[in-house]
């Protein structure tokens, strides 16, 4: 698909808000995790610029390993759950943390956990940057959230649409397609 440049609406989240609570769910994250190692999942590819803000933040000793997951087709959720990549090590015994872009209807996250759970790891948590809980078909347990934000398609900060838009340092919501 070839790239066409949409425009922005508005700006929602600026780099100065996300940069508050990258610093807010470092601190937090390593108060509870004091004496711990923490093995923190990175799902690509949207989570890399969360995850890289967020693990300069963190005061306690930490691996970190990535999963390809996918479940969208441009916009939309396609309820499917895919495993493009899985991870490189065992995580048996491991405080997993699960760093995650953006919690929308929870069927991604649903799946990785039951996945996950299954390794025998010590425990298992989530971290998102963004919360849309008005949009969850699955109850799921998200145990750090940066924002919740309302039900809009964003991009920036990580976040694309159809692999564009990840490298804007904001979050935007795109200007509808005018038909």
């Amino acid at each position: 698909m070839a790239f066409q440049e949409k425009t922005i609406d508005h700006t929602l989240v600026t780099r100065q808000m996300i940069q508050t609570f990258v610093e807010r769910l470092g601190k937090q994250i390593s108060e509870d995790y004091a004496g711990k190692e923490l093995y923190l999942i990175c799902v690509l590819k949207g989570s890399f610029m969360f995850m890289a803000d967020l693990i300069r933040e963190l005061e306690v000793p930490c691996e970190i390993d990535f999963m390809s997951v996918s479940s969208y087709e441009g916009e939309k959720s396609t309820g499917v759950v895919k495993i493009n990549k899985d991870l490189d090590r065992n995580i048996s015994g491991k405080h997993i943390l699960i760093v995650e872009d953006i919690v929308d209807t929870g069927l991604t996250l649903n799946h990785l956990t039951n996945l996950l759970s299954t390794r025998n790891p010590a425990s298992v948590r989530i971290v998102t940057a963004f919360d849309k809980p008005m949009r969850r078909k699955v109850e799921i347990d998200v145990h750090y959230v940066g924002m919740e934000i309302p039900n809009e398609f964003i991009v920036g900060y990580g976040l694309d649409l159809d692999g564009y838009y990840r490298n804007l340092p904001d979050v935007v919501v795109l200007a509808p397609d005018e038909d």
